[in-house]
């Protein structure tokens, strides 16, 4: 499946930077030798159509023997991605998936009223020098599945699917674009897709939808004469014609979107609600455990050890 990005509108040098709504420089951590850059929740940006969190994991490398590990921790009202470019992540969670994510794969785990989950380097990674890089992302649900029952997908890089050009590859994650679909079962209008750009090369994002987002991975990208750097969030104004162009060294992207919500969404901690009273209840339930007869469990090859309530 391929199209042509000279016959769609609005060339790099015919789109004003008044297109861009809002530029958002994320904020990084060290978590102990480990980055993490967050580009949302940002301060003039809550969401882009249902993306609501949005983390780039690493680059890190890692000694042998050495691995992260993120303990089970609980999360409602929203559907987790992991998508990652390098290294692997052991995913369990309280639904009773149990599977190791390579890059290119798709992790799509939706927590509705309540699930749990861990995710740790695999024991065969840490035989050796290992590192990780990758994306890690929330869609808000909408209301009337905030409380669906907790389900987790799986779907292997070579089911998502591929739209390409010359100089231009796009690997659908969630969501519909490019006359393409993927194969996660998804509750509002999205897309979601990784985007390799050769130098020079031209891209047009999906315009079918309302809200539309470029996350720069690597490289660079052009706009209206303007170039912006990895590790920068834009988003743009509804109802343009948007073509973006690859910088001297090429760019890999992260483009997002969908329809916007009917109001804003609450978040604490790994909660995400419609209400707070929403997450008042689950911090109550996360707090008193009753592991399998409340509304949480813990992973059941996982239950040594959690992330209490903070």
């Amino acid at each position: 499946m391929s199209w042509n990005p000279a016959l769609e509108p609005g060339c790099p040098d015919e789109v004003g930077l008044d297109a861009i709504e809002t530029l958002i420089i994320p904020r990084s951590r060290d978590l102990g030798g480990f980055e993490v850059r967050r580009a949302l929740p940002a301060p003039k940006r809550q969401m882009v159509g249902p993306f609501i969190f949005f983390d780039q994991a690493g680059p890190a490398e890692l000694l042998t023997g050495q691995g992260i590990d993120v303990r089970p921790h609980p999360h409602i009202g929203l559907g987790t991605v992991t998508y990652l470019f390098k290294g692997d992540f052991h995913h369990r969670d309280s639904t009773g998936a149990d599977q190791i994510i390579q890059p290119g794969a798709l992790n799509w785990m939706v927590a509705g009223r309540g699930v749990t989950h861990s995710e740790r380097t695999s024991e065969a990674a840490r035989k050796g020098p290992n590192g990780l890089f990758g994306i890690q992302t929330w869609l808000a649900l909408p209301e009337d599945v905030e409380d669906t029952a907790p389900t987790f997908e799986h779907h292997a890089k070579e089911s998502l699917p591929m739209i390409e050009d010359k100089g231009i590859s796009v690997r659908l994650i969630l969501g519909d674009a490019y006359g393409a679909s993927a194969p996660a079962k998804m509750f509002s209008e999205t897309f979601y897709a990784d985007v390799k750009l050769d130098p020079g090369s031209r891209l047009p994002l999906p315009n079918e939808h309302e809200d539309r987002g470029i996350y720069i991975v690597e490289g660079s990208i052009l706009i209206a004469g303007q170039h912006y750097e990895a590790s920068q969030m834009m988003v743009f104004r509804p109802g343009d014609a948007i073509t973006v162009a690859a910088g001297p060294l090429g760019a890999r992207l992260m483009i997002l979107g969908g329809a916007t919500f009917n109001g804003p969404r609450y978040i604490w901690w790994n909660f995400v609600a419609s209400s707070r009273e929403r997450i008042e209840e689950a911090k109550a339930d996360w707090r008193a455990g009753n592991w399998g007869s409340g509304r949480f469990d813990l992973p059941a090859d996982d239950r040594d050890e959690y992330i209490p309530l903070p």
